[in-house]
This record gives structure tokens, C-alpha cells and sequence, in this order.
């Protein structure tokens, strides 16, 4: 898997613990291992521009993903071009109080919700915010397990 985490938002957040989950998210949803990825950092006046330009929304907002080759998870046979992602770690840090986590949390959390919308996911509808959050919930809980070395697996 080739990630690229670039920090452009001035916070200080480590981009080596991003570029593993991200690795870990993509191995776990099956993606083929030439499958690429970047992140983009940003600081909230980047991410208030990209939402208006992009979702036609005023101000910042945490995550935004831009999907490229239209990979699915499973798809290990074909490689491509996952996407972009452009994270705002500032807002994370708003948010994690009021979630109950710290920011690296959220941050974690952004980072895992902005790869599935790249894998097709969605949570406009009832039933597909059960997916996609459940399927999140479950990869951030792999991904802790891992950090504590309960799980084996490599990220």
C-alpha cells in the first residue's frame, strides 16, 4: 500500500501512526497492495474553502474525501488510485471532547470514516449509516487491539 500523509495544518499530528492506520484500514478491507492513497492535513481555512468548492457548504468542516479509481473493498485484483483525503485536525480537537476521546482519537476515527467514503460508502440513508458506522466502529476496534498488540496482524 503507498500512503502518503502530508502535514500542512501546523498541528503537529503523527503522520507516521496515520500512514499505519491507513494501511491497516485498506489491508483490512481487502484492497489490493498496490492500492494508493494521500492525506491531506489541512488547517481549517484550507477545509472551509475545499467544503464550499466541493459540497457547496459554508465553513470548516472535519473530513472530505475525493474518490479516484472506484476501488471496492475486496478488490484485490485490481490497483489503482484510491483518492484524497483532506482531514482538518484543529476541528478534530473541537470534536473530541464532546465525543469523549482525545483528538488523536477523532483524528483516527476521521481518518477511517474518509477512507470508506472513498471505498463507495455512504450515511445519507438509515440503513447505510448502520453499515458504515458499524463497519468503522469495528475497524477503529481492530486498530486499538492492534496498538495494545493484542492483534498480531502487521500495520
Amino acid at each position: 500500500m503507498s500512503v502518503e500523509v502530508l502535514d500542512e495544518s501546523g498541528a503537529g499530528v503523527d503522520v507516521v501512526r496515520l500512514t499505519r492506520l491507513s494501511r491497516f484500514v485498506l489491508r483490512r478491507m481487502r484492497l489490493h497492495p498496490s492500492t494508493e492513497l494521500t492525506v491531506r492535513l489541512v488547517e481549517p481555512d484550507t477545509i472551509a474553502m475545499l467544503n464550499e468548492q466541493w459540497m457547496g457548504k459554508k465553513g470548516p468542516t472535519d473530513v472530505l474525501s475525493f474518490p479516484m479509481d472506484e476501488l471496492t473493498p475486496g478488490d484485490q485484483v485490481e490497483e489503482g488510485y484510491l483518492g484524497d483525503i483532506a482531514l482538518c485536525p484543529q476541528v478534530a480537537a473541537q470534536q473530541a471532547p464532546a465525543a469523549g476521546h482525545e483528538t488523536i482519537d477523532e483524528i483516527d476515527l476521521l481518518l477511517a470514516h474518509g477512507i470508506l467514503h472513498l471505498l463507495g460508502y455512504d450515511h445519507a440513508e438509515p440503513e447505510e449509516h448502520r453499515e458504515m458506522f458499524g463497519l468503522q466502529g469495528r475497524l477503529l476496534l481492530e486498530w486499538q487491539r492492534f496498538l495494545l498488540g493484542v492483534d498480531p496482524e502487521d500495520a
